[in-house]
């Protein structure tokens, strides 16, 4: 897996920014190569919205380190109060997954949700709570909106540890992504990840990468392939990008910062899990686009996983409210 960032022209480089387009055609990517490479089906957030996020979080955890857990919580439980500057607001848990402070889900607080996971299955305060582990770090998630009507969306989460017992977080929402992915598409996913796992356990790991690096084989179907990396984050499978194999890649990150090798770590360690991010399609011209990943543990010495195109899918929007009922206010519950 490879993270590309281009930009079309100066004013982008300086502004840092990417223009995304969605629904392009086969016929228009081959009329618009050249412009397809600035274009993805996945919304970018602007360097200067991403900055404001972090930056609010880790006042936040520079304030509860002055002032202490309790006073801090109080804090960021008032809906009015100085931590809540509109979507930018400021939760906290514990390093168990017990909700300790919510401006706008009161019924989260004192409850664990270590087990919370989106529409999509991916875990999101697990994944918060790694990134946390790891001092401060992006991830990717779907929570309710309430400024849409509490409609699901995907949001780029921002999580930074106070000390050894909590941490707090914050998000933007990336409200023009489609981001729900049918249960089909999900378990087909899952489906050929499994059979890939099988065929590395029946015929080892060398014969098995060999199979998985070749793009002729019977593992890479389309955009569809196994990718398959060691706990040191060194490439071991990217049938699409072979001049990667062997590199070492967990610090890659995507356009919105989130180290996707590093996550797929997490999830691994854990035994497998799903998670966002945004990477290149070998379909689009290697444009960006917003990818739903599995992946599975092998040996403890190594992993591999495949991933899905929101764009290839059938994503949709939410159209009705979230999985975890209306939000109370006027800001997002996570």
């Amino acid at each position: 897996m490879r993270t590309i960032f281009v930009f079309g022209t100066a004013f982008f480089l300086v502004m840092a920014t990417v223009a995304i387009v969605f629904g392009v055609s086969a016929t228009e990517d081959a009329a618009n190569q050249s412009a397809n490479l600035n274009q993805s089906s996945t919304q970018l957030v602007h360097s200067s919205s991403l900055t404001a996020l972090v930056d609010s979080v880790r006042e936040a955890r520079d304030y509860a380190r002055e002032v202490g857990q309790e006073k801090a919580c109080l804090e960021f439980d008032n809906k009015t109060g100085k931590f809540v500057r509109g979507d930018l607001y400021i939760y906290a848990y514990d390093f168990q997954g017990t909700n300790v402070a919510h401006p706008f889900r009161p019924d989260f607080i004192g409850n664990s949700k270590i087990n919370l996971t989106d529409p999509n299955g991916v875990a999101l305060i697990k994944d918060l709570i790694d990134c946390s582990r790891r001092g401060e770090d992006f991830t990717y998630f779907i929570f309710p909106n309430p400024n849409h009507e509490s409609k699901d969306e995907l949001k780029v989460g921002y999580a930074a540890k106070v000390d050894d017992d909590w941490w707090v977080g914050s998000g933007i929402y990336l409200s023009d992504v489609p981001s729900l992915f049918p249960a089909e598409a999900r378990e087909n996913l899952v489906g050929f990840v499994d059979e890939a796992v099988k065929y590395a356990e029946e015929n080892g790991k060398e014969k098995a990468l060999l199979a998985f690096n070749d793009k002729n084989g019977s593992f890479v179907r389309g955009n569809l392939y196994v990718f398959a990396y060691d706990y040191n984050g060194t490439a071991l499978s990217l049938p699409y990008q072979p001049n990667l194999v062997s590199s070492k890649r967990i610090d890659a990150t995507d356009p919105n910062g989130v180290h996707f090798v590093q996550n797929c770590i997490d999830q691994a360690k854990r035994g497998d899990g799903y998670l966002y991010y945004i990477y290149a399609n070998p379909a689009k011209n290697m444009a960006q686009e917003l990818k739903l990943g599995y992946v599975r543990n092998m040996d403890g010495n190594w992993w591999l996983g495949a991933g899905i195109y929101a764009s290839e899918s059938n994503t949709t929007a939410s159209t009705s409210q979230t999985y975890l009922g209306e939000v109370d206010g006027n800001s997002s519950g996570k």
